[in-house]
């Protein structure tokens, strides 16, 4: 796991207002909320414009590969209440927080449900910020 991640002000903040109206409203997820806050914290922020091509960020379509199963999946990051039953995975579920901020190349571990996990992010297929795209 790389010890700093980058994340976009505006990512920054719309997820750390989820975070407050989530606690707020006694939300049950709070380990979640938990592990977002912690990503967060240790994130380097930084305008849209300056976020580097191959970094994650929310409403980013990326594929990753699974380094235990050889699986490669495509997703698109996004807040709960964007979720689809599509390849869509939200910030808050242990994957989604994972992805937030690594770069192509990056081998992501990560603490799920039946272990661990490790991906690679392989590709980013579309980051809003490169194409232009701001508050999606």
């Amino acid at each position: 796991m790389r010890d700093r991640i980058y994340i976009t002000a505006d990512d920054s903040e719309r997820l750390r207002r989820l975070i407050a109206g989530r606690r707020g409203a006694n939300s049950v997820d709070h380990e979640y909320l938990d592990m977002l806050e912690q990503e967060l914290d240790r994130a380097e922020v930084v305008e849209a414009g300056a976020i580097p091509r191959d970094v994650v960020t929310m409403s980013s379509e990326v594929r990753l590969e699974d380094l235990d199963s050889g699986s490669i999946q495509r997703y698109t990051l996004v807040f709960p209440n964007q979720f689809r039953c599509d390849n869509s995975i939200s910030v808050l579920a242990p994957i989604g927080t994972a992805m937030l901020g690594y770069r192509v190349g990056d081998v992501i571990e990560w603490r799920v449900p039946k272990g661990i996990r490790r991906l690679k992010v392989l590709e980013i297929i579309y980051q809003p910020e490169a194409a232009g795209v701001s508050g999606d």
